[in-house]
């Protein structure tokens, strides 16, 4: 995994997993996925984070 990061004021949770350009996302409720030309998946896009997860699964992905 390359980087996880965490914005507050959207409530929003990205999981970058490569370095990849973004050719075309397919959205599941809260969950936008991204991925390259090659169908190589490049981002993971959590809606509505804190209001999707538990409070100790949020502590175990943001402390790292």
């Amino acid at each position: 995994m390359k980087k996880i990061t965490y914005s507050k004021e959207v409530d929003v949770l990205l999981i970058e997993l490569s370095n990849d350009s973004i050719a075309y996302a397919e959205q599941e409720e809260n969950t936008i996925l991204h991925y390259s030309q090659d169908d190589k998946l490049v981002l993971i896009e959590i809606l509505d984070f804190r209001r999707s997860m538990s409070e100790k699964t949020i502590q175990e992905l943001l402390v790292s």
